[in-house]
């Protein structure tokens, strides 16, 4: 049976890169928008054989699905489904490998390299890569997304445990978080997996691999369980616009701190660092409550986020930061508070409405209740906006109305 990764085989991804599947790749370009037997009927009758229009229109699909992770250079390049939803963003990769390039690695093994984002950008920050992945199918595209972006990174296919790394100068594993039922298209039997005993490479194999190579950097899913990690390493968390995308586990001499937050607005990244241990302390509401990001909550760092507030919690086991000061932070989101009231359906519709507020945005931190059902249930009808914050102060549950500034 030939190697087949989301409907994609290694004879297929030939013929994309022939005269005829350029050109079917620039047709299918075209007809993205169109229902996907219609599009593929529309290549036919262009003188594609069915194979070829199938697989171009798949490739089509993906590139417009990509441009949020790879800009421009991802209607350049090959993708699969599952890679496209795994891959490193480009911004986050790129963070990655200048600090890679500032510790002093100019050679990296990336084991588990799939798409190569990651690869793609420590081979940009200068750094010579060895990109290593078991499927052949993933490890023809990333040799041949390299060679299209005139990148020189070495590309193998081979398991992770196998290769040699005596002589690595670093390592960076991203081990897969997805498992194929057996003898089933990946398209239809993919699946995530969340117990790291299930990852590829397997955990006990992953933690161990800053023993052979001491300048190790893993990517990890969120939520990974910090007490699974190895010994002595840096846990950062990422996100990105808001949104918590991965975890990384900085080892031996790549560690600096206990626990990071690498939050990336923009073109900007903030980074918030401290022990992950400090508890922040509790005292009254204030003027202002501020929601921090997600990699300051999955960091454990809210107490130094507080801090930067002369802040303190409502309740010491909710994230919520009061305080009596406005204080620019790229870590949090920050609301000038109108009121905080003990939750009453009946009161909150009544104060919302003599605010004449007809638009909610609705917040909750250790709130049981339903978002989408309280929205019924105040039935508002006013012009006015507002932000309300569902939470507990001093073990009491309360709403806020307030305000973002």
């Amino acid at each position: 049976m030939r190697p087949t990764i989301d409907g994609v085989d290694l004879d297929q991804l030939a013929a994309l890169r022939s005269r005829d599947g350029s050109a079917a790749l620039a047709a299918a370009a075209e007809l993205t928008g169109q229902e996907p037997l219609a599009a593929v009927s529309a290549l036919r009758a262009r003188g594609f054989g069915p194979d070829l229009a199938g697989v171009a229109l798949s490739q089509a699909r993906l590139r417009d699905r990509a441009v949020g992770k790879f800009g421009a250079d991802a209607y350049r390049l090959l993708f699969t489904k599952d890679g496209l939803e795994q891959a490193t963003r480009p911004a986050v990769a790129a963070r990655r490998a200048a600090r890679l390039a500032q510790a002093g690695v100019r050679h990296l093994t990336d084991l588990g390299c799939g798409l190569g984002a990651d690869a793609i950008a420590a081979a940009r920050a200068g750094i010579t890569v060895h990109a290593v992945d078991a499927d052949p199918v993933t490890a023809a595209i990333i040799a041949y997304n390299a060679t299209v972006l005139g990148l020189d990174i070495d590309v193998s296919c081979a398991d992770a445990r196998d290769v040699p790394l005596s002589a690595a100068g670093a390592a960076f594993c991203d081990p897969a978080r997805r498992v194929t039922g057996s003898g089933a298209r990946r398209t239809r039997d993919t699946r995530r997996v969340f117990d790291p005993a299930d990852y590829s490479p397997p955990w006990d194999w992953v933690v161990q691999l800053p023993t052979l190579v001491p300048y190790t950097a893993l990517k990890l899913a969120p939520g990974i369980e910090q007490s699974l990690l190895p010994e002595d390493c840096e846990l950062e968390l990422v996100s990105v616009d808001g949104d918590v995308v991965e975890a990384a586990a900085w080892c031996g001499p790549l560690a600096q701190v206990p626990r990071r937050a690498g939050v990336l607005r923009g073109r900007t990244a903030h980074e918030l660092t401290g022990s992950g241990t400090r508890i922040a302390r509790v005292g009254p509401t204030g003027d202002y409550v501020y929601d921090p990001d997600g990699a300051v909550v999955r960091s454990h760092l809210v107490a130094e986020y507080a801090d930067l507030l002369d802040g303190r919690l409502g309740d010491e086991s909710i994230a919520y930061v009061w305080s009596d000061a406005k204080v620019a932070t790229p870590f949090g989101r920050a609301f000038a508070v109108d009121e905080v009231m003990p939750f009453s359906l009946k009161r909150l519709r009544t104060a919302l409405r003599e605010r004449n507020v007809g638009r909610v945005e609705i917040l909750k931190r250790g709130s049981a209740l339903d978002v989408e059902q309280l929205r019924r249930d105040l039935r508002l009808a006013g012009d006015e906006p507002a932000s309300l914050l569902l939470t507990r102060v001093a073990g009491r549950p309360v709403a806020v109305i307030a305000h973002p500034v």
